[in-house]
């Protein structure tokens, strides 16, 4: 079975680039498109196993829906595609809730192990975002994309139990990712994690 693959980009020509390139793998296939960043939103995409998105989107910006679809629907990897350079966002939308950033400038062949390393994996973190190479990266970024999804749920007021019922796994898991999540933050409690998410700006 094909992995499904959701295309939100405003360029016609590109998409069809795109489109041609996924759907001759063996292993993936384009399942739609849109062109802009409220389309995408209308959408259903519990289907999809991968969005990729261009964050340079009418209507809705890339980042917003980024934002958007880390909180309503925090299962859904998003890989943003853009013309911007890893330097300028790749931090910014991997601490957003992105699975992986990939420059228009990037070889197909990179696409495509980037996207395949996110299906296996669920995030992809390039070397030159290491933590030693951007020692003032907010410490939210040191977070998995599962733990990132627990500390979401966590700053939106979940409790442990709400979150293993809606990320479908055992209270003890939760409690795991709770732990590691405190240790990255440097926190001690849930409140502390709170009044992060608050100071980082997450919180609107």
């Amino acid at each position: 079975m094909k992995h499904a693959i959701f295309l939100a980009d405003d360029h016609p020509l590109l998409r069809k680039g795109l489109c041609e390139l996924i759907n001759a793998q063996p292993d993936m296939t384009v399942v739609g498109e849109a062109a802009r960043g409220d389309e995408v939103l209308a959408r259903d995409l519990g289907h999809v196993s991968v969005l990729l998105l261009d964050l340079s989107l009418p209507g809705v910006s890339g980042l917003d829906v980024l934002r958007a679809l880390h909180k309503h629907n925090p299962k859904l990897h998003v890989v943003v595609l853009t013309m911007y350079s890893e330097e300028q966002y790749a931090a910014q939308v991997l601490a957003e809730g992105a699975a992986a950033f990939v420059s228009k400038s990037a070889p197909p062949d990179d696409l495509l192990a980037i996207l395949r390393h996110v299906l296996r994996h669920g995030r992809y973190l390039p070397e030159s975002l290491a933590l030693a190479d951007v020692p003032d990266k907010p410490l939210h970024t040191r977070l998995s994309a599962r733990e990132h999804q627990v500390f979401t749920l966590l700053y939106q007021g979940k409790t442990v139990s709400d979150i293993a019922v809606e990320l479908a796994v055992a209270p003890s898991t939760v409690s795991n990712h709770l732990a590691k999540i405190k240790e990255k933050l440097h926190a001690r409690t849930i409140g502390e994690i709170v009044a992060y998410a608050h100071r980082a700006g997450l919180v609107g």
